[in-house]
């Protein structure tokens, strides 16, 4: 793995982990659904014109349009819908937690459900995984972490994971950037009906710090991490890009204590570490033996 590979992976990484504190700053501010079909809404359009400006077509394969509807749904309706309608409950840092449970979960979904052969730093690595996760939202419970927000940002990573699980190996399409954005606007009709009904009336509180924090969602999260994403699979492949989301529990609480002043624990280190060593050893245990240390 080369340096600007490297690179490349932290400001992924960091982009992805710090959507939690500004989706809090949100959420806070403005009804979550609403909010965000105005951000897919948004991301879409800007995704579509960057698409057509690197030569992409909207003219997609069966399959593509397979994927991208299912991904619409799971990802963009249910995965970021239940988790801003949660984080209204639930602080940054421990929706961060949660949702850094996705490679975990990938792992062991699909040893339960496809018979997929675990190795054993990854047997390791789950149970260490469920462990920091349990030290972390055991002692927030005690402080009082909404029991029911944590569950619904819980159903939202079950719902990215089984997305994840059926179109895993889907990936390569030349329209790419076509697709996510096209991802975007399916997410944006799913939840368009809800935010209406459910959110209809509901005032927004104006301020400096909302705009800042929509517009980066929007740039940041959104469109750039995506975009370095995918560059960063095909640099170095899908399963060595996934190693970086051993940051994501780290950067998560670092980032929502620093800019919300959200409580940051001796537990929330400890198991913050103790989760991202779990991800990391799954992560790591489905490089082939030829290619793990081939760099």
């Amino acid at each position: 793995m080369d340096v600007k590979a490297i690179l490349m992976g932290l400001a992924f990484a960091v982009m992805w982990a710090s959507a939690f504190t500004t989706t809090r700053m949100i959420v806070v501010a403005a009804p979550p659904l609403t909010a965000l079909v105005i951000r897919f809404a948004i991301s879409a359009v800007l995704g579509i014109m960057l698409a057509r400006a690197m030569g992409q077509s909207w003219r997609l394969s069966r399959a593509e349009w397979r994927v991208l509807i299912l991904f619409g749904i799971m990802q963009n309706a249910l995965y970021l819908g239940l988790n801003w309608i949660a984080m209204q409950w639930v602080e940054a840092a421990a929706a961060s937690i949660i949702a850094s449970m996705m490679p975990l979960l990938v792992a062991f979904f699909g040893w339960l459900w496809l018979g997929e052969r675990l190795r054993m730093p990854a047997v390791i690595g789950l149970a260490m995984g469920v462990a920091g996760v349990v030290l972390i939202m055991g002692v927030r419970l005690q402080h009082g972490l909404s029991l029911f927000g944590a569950l619904l940002c819980l159903i939202a990573v079950v719902a990215l994971t089984v997305a994840t699980l059926v179109v895993r190996g889907s990936g390569g399409s030349r329209n790419m950037m076509m697709i996510v954005a096209l991802q975007m606007a399916v997410g944006a009709v799913v939840l368009a009906l809800p935010a209406a009904l459910l959110e209809w009336g509901r005032p927004i509180d104006w301020s400096c710090q909302l705009i800042v924090a929509f517009l980066y969602t929007i740039l940041a999260p959104g469109l750039a991490a995506t975009f370095i994403w995918f560059q960063l699979v095909n640099r170095i492949g899908a399963v060595r890009a996934a190693t970086f989301h051993f940051l994501s529990p780290i950067f998560g609480v670092a980032i929502a204590a620093l800019l919300l002043g959200e409580r940051f624990g001796a537990s929330d280190v400890i198991g913050a570490i103790i989760i991202a060593v779990g991800i990391l050893l799954v992560q790591t245990a489905k490089l082939p033996p030829a290619t793990a240390t081939s760099r």
